[in-house]
């Protein structure tokens, strides 16, 4: 039986958004030990903060869906092979963490019933109440969305105080940090920033989603060891979304709701 743990961060259940290009090696292989092993670092820096954890992983170490297939296949086609992508990335993320001794369960938006659990946001809550991470793969289970409106709409359907956004970069920048040296990275935003200046943090429905329901953001470095734990611990690292007239220092002693 999983230890239930009393959370030591201001959140007690957040939704972790990694990018599936993590777990993908320098050489293209889509799935390499050692960018599992950053992924499930962070999973379990996170879990040593007692936080009750929900993981969605994108598909584009596999491939990257529409992108890639949109002229040899309808949208709707494409869409589907790289949702199936996120449930790989899920299984493999599962396997690794078992390794570490951390219990975790896969939820999947379509039936896979001989791999995964279809997702319910009642089974999702009962299984982190039970002190497990649930990995919710598939996307949303319908075409035209992408991993981070997954991401934005599982959060929220489970109570999430927190979305965390861990990518290859320190948080949002005004340009893109690796072309123009002189980018400014953002320490807040508010939502509406987000979207007069388009930058391009997550997709606009995510973003919208997030708006709408007053569900903090922050996008950090997944690369950085142990940056979710530091953040949930209370250290300033990324950068944080938030709503209109949120005091950056109050999100970080908001409790769950």
């Amino acid at each position: 039986m999983p230890t239930k743990r009393r959370p030591s961060a201001p959140f007690q259940r957040v939704l972790l958004k990694l990018s599936g290009e993590l777990l993908a090696s320098p050489a293209g292989d889509p799935l390499d030990p050692n960018g599992l092993g950053v992924v499930a670092g962070q999973v379990e820096g996170a879990i040593g903060a007692g936080v009750q954890m929900g993981v969605v992983l994108g598909g584009g170490n596999i491939l990257r869906g529409s992108r890639d297939l949109g002229k040899a296949f309808p949208r709707t086609v494409s869409d589907s092979i790289g949702m199936i992508g996120t449930l790989v990335n899920a299984l493999a993320l599962q396997a690794e963490l078992d390794r570490r001794g951390i219990g975790s369960r896969v939820l999947s938006a379509t039936e896979v019933p001989s791999v995964a659990e279809l997702h319910t946001p009642h089974r999702a809550r009962r299984i982190l109440e039970n002190g497990e991470v649930v990995l919710f793969a598939g996307g949303t289970g319908n075409p035209y969305f992408t991993t981070d409106t997954a991401a934005a709409l599982r959060a929220l359907e489970i109570g999430c105080g927190l979305l965390i956004k861990a990518t290859k970069v320190d948080g949002v920048y005004s340009d893109d940090p690796e072309r123009n040296r002189e980018a400014q990275l953002f320490r807040s935003l508010t939502y509406e920033e987000v979207l007069a200046r388009k930058l391009e943090v997550m997709d606009l429905t995510a973003i919208t989603l997030c708006m709408e329901n007053r569900l903090p953001v922050v996008v950090l470095n997944a690369k950085r060891e142990g940056s979710v734990r530091r953040f949930l611990d209370g250290e300033a690292l990324g950068t944080l979304i938030l709503p209109e007239g949120e005091d950056p220092d109050q999100i970080r002693q908001r409790r769950s709701r």
